[in-house]
């Protein structure tokens, strides 16, 4: 092809509605035609990335394979096309504004007045453009973060304004609102639709397709009265309608001819068919699956379950593929006590000890984690799991009460987990740790290296603690093996207890690398042992 199109995506009236799950669906039957497409999102707050908030703010800090901390919907859209984002996939006004601020320093405006336009709008379109061309897709779809009338997102609509009148054809706006239903009055309004789109209008946008976030299934008549007071044509308005499952959701638009309106408007053959057989024989093993599972997440933000979306979206893909249906629970670590552990834990087929960071509940982790391991429950434990399961052994097995992070004590008696040396100089918080895809070579014979089926493996990392290898030998000893080490620093990435049915730690974390069509082969192997206890209890 040789232009890129781009395809933008806003949402009104509330927020949450679901764009990045709107976009991930359009862009996953653009490419079941044929077509090469990515997805990046505009956030519009002022850190410079997401890598410092709060879970509880923003959820799952999401990294990328080069290192970049991300937005979650980065996680949507790498699971649903099957491909790896990069930095240039997520842009923050931080990051715009620091990128214009750094260019005024070093003058390149020649001495001129930095103003929001054009300097600010023409750094976002250049953030656009480039990652088109730059790469040569077909199609580039971009997310807009917040709801339209929102103060931090006037800049970006701004500069979709502007690429409208200088992309022509080239380029195609989706609005995405909400429709709620008065229960007591036993009908749906469309007023706050229209209104969102008014206000869309006033910055200078009309959008060609709009998407109807809802609950209650909309006839044709609502859909033609949103359209006529919307001004977009019949046929262009999509209903986005309550699914059991988000990857319902791709095979719900194209039902609506989604991605055969968006070729049309842009003067593309919409005449194939999408190839979607692998993805709704996903969906169909989905609904054939009868046998349940049940696992159980540890974890310091079990409150918010956003905070690990990419490990529960893992683990409900993996459960699809070993033919279960997944029960998952999720408990606040710091509530796990040596008195109530066995009532939470002992009907676990599988259980998670999640990643996180800081002191609070990590006694908690230690405590199931001395119970999956007495009881030979399958636990798989992510980036600060792993370190725990280490030092519980340590504590338990050699015998070193005073065993710890020094994240955790920084005069702890046995350093088992310590700061890597170069972080120790690091006094910047954003984007500092130890990020994105690094080797790991697997030890043969390994559970880890049966699962990936190959001696070396690209996981991604987001840490700044690692495994003291002081303690290795004698850790080994014990009976739990490091099988899997980073050759260029000697850093141990795997352990796992071959005594156990499935005891595997992780310095990395699988979870961003696990997609509907190629599931993370390591999540693959802790459900299917998961599975098996199940059956074997059934026999007991």
């Amino acid at each position: 092809m040789a232009d890129t199109r781009y395809i933008f995506v806003t949402g009104g009236v509330v927020s949450s509605l679901g764009k990045g799950i709107i976009a991930s669906s359009l862009g996953k039957l653009l490419q079941a035609r044929g077509y090469k497409v990515t997805i990046q999102k505009f956030d519009p707050y002022i850190n410079v990335d997401p890598g410092t908030l709060n879970p509880y703010e923003h959820g799952e800090c999401y990294v990328t394979a080069d290192g970049h901390e991300a937005d979650l919907d980065l996680g949507h859209y790498e699971r649903f096309l099957n491909i790896q984002t990069t930095k240039e996939n997520n842009i923050t006004t931080g990051r715009i504004y620091q990128n214009v601020i750094l260019k005024e320093r070093r003058g390149d405006f020649l001495g001129k007045t930095v103003q929001v336009i054009p300097h600010i709008t023409d750094e976002i379109k250049r953030n656009i453009k480039s990652l088109g061309v730059k790469n040569k897709f077909d199609f580039v779809i971009s997310e807009i973060g917040g709801t339209v009338g929102d103060i931090e997102s006037t800049p970006y609509l701004e500069a979709v304004r502007q690429l409208r009148w200088e992309l022509g054809k080239n380029c195609f706006c989706i609005h995405l609102t909400y429709v709620p239903y008065i229960s007591a009055a036993g009908e749906v309004k469309t007023k706050p639709t229209q209104h969102s789109v008014k206000e869309l209008q006033s910055h200078g946008i009309q959008p060609d397709m709009l998407v109807l976030r809802t609950d209650h299934k909309l006839n044709k008549e609502i859909l033609d009265k949103v359209a006529l007071f919307c001004n977009v044509e019949q046929g262009a308005v999509m209903q986005s309608v309550d699914v059991s499952t988000i990857y319902e959701v791709p095979t719900m638009m194209q039902r609506q001819g989604m991605d055969a309106v968006v070729l049309r408007k842009m003067n593309l053959s919409s005449d194939d068919t999408p190839n979607m057989e692998a993805w709704n024989g996903f969906l169909q093993k989905r609904k054939d699956a009868k046998k349940v599972v049940n696992i159980k997440l540890v974890g310091k933000y079990a409150e918010l379950p956003d905070a690990y979306k990419s490990i529960t979206e893992s683990l409900s893909q993996v459960a699809i593929y070993n033919d279960r249906k997944l029960v998952l629970d999720l408990y606040q670590s710091d509530k796990i006590t040596e008195e109530n552990v066995a009532g939470i834990l002992n009907d676990a087929d599988g259980i998670v000890v999640a990643p996180g960071f800081g002191q609070r509940g990590i006694e908690g982790k230690f405590i199931a984690l001395k119970y999956s391991r007495e009881n030979d429950i399958p636990t798989f434990g992510i980036c600060l799991g792993m370190q725990c399961m280490v030092i519980e052994f340590a504590r338990s097995v050699l015998n070193l009460p005073g065993a710890n992070s020094t994240e955790m004590d920084p005069k702890a008696e046995y350093k088992i987990i310590d700061l890597m040396e170069q972080q120790k100089h690091i006094t910047n918080m954003g984007a500092s740790m130890r990020l994105g895809a690094y080797d790991c070579v697997l030890k043969k014979g390994s559970i880890t290296h049966k699962a990936y089926g190959r001696n070396k493996i690209q996981e991604r990392h987001r840490h700044r603690y690692e495994f003291n290898n002081l303690y290795k030998e004698d850790i080994e000893k014990a009976g739990m093996k490091c099988t899997g080490v980073n050759p260029d620093s000697d850093l141990v990435e795997v352990v796992e207890i071959p005594a156990l049915r499935w005891y595997v730690g992780t310095q990395f974390h699988p979870e961003y690398n696990s997609t509907v069509i190629s599931p993370n082969p390591l999540f693959m192997s802790f459900m299917a042992a998961a599975a098996q206890t199940k059956e074997l209890r059934k026999k007991k």
